[in-house]
């Protein structure tokens, strides 16, 4: 067994406008995120849920952490590998479907644009994304293929 990593959040909701949950419509889907030491994080529902749109949402932040994990395991193996980045960006996509039984997110598509130093490391870069997919914490909790759609620059 390898070494253990524990992590806790809290969550409190916030939405609660005088009557609680009596009914569906009473309450709002407000919430606050907080890991001791950090900044909070003001959340709800996607607004398709009766949500705030202006807060994030479990689903923007699940996505986040998709993109987060492997960019922080791609930027490793970069430098382990001796290929410089000078910048990375990625604008993640998800699809999640609703069920009768709730739903689920059934694809997600990440899209680095990666600016290097050598062009003769553009194919390693390209490919290092693999890799990263590989060994990204989150993406092996997941139940579905994370893919990728990378775009290798030069400075």
């Amino acid at each position: 067994m390898g070494k253990e990593h524990h992590y806790h959040t809290t969550i409190e909701w916030t939405g609660n406008k005088g009557t609680g949950t009596a009914d569906y419509r009473s309450y709002e889907r407000s919430h606050r995120i907080a890991v001791q030491g950090k900044p909070a994080i003001e959340a709800s529902s996607d607004p398709a849920f009766r949500g705030d749109g202006g807060k994030y949402n479990p689903e923007d932040l699940f996505l986040a952490s998709i993109s987060s994990c492997h960019m922080l395991w791609y930027l490793h193996l970069c430098a382990d590998n001796g290929i410089v980045v000078i910048d990375y960006k990625d604008e993640a996509s998800g699809v999640m479907e609703e069920s009768a039984d709730g739903g689920r997110f059934t694809s997600v598509i990440l899209h680095p644009v990666v600016t290097i130093t050598d062009a003769s490391k553009i194919d390693k870069a390209n490919q290092l994304h693999e890799l990263a997919n590989k060994y990204c914490f989150i993406a092996n909790s997941l139940n579905l293929p994370v893919k990728h759609e990378p775009v290798c620059r030069v400075a």
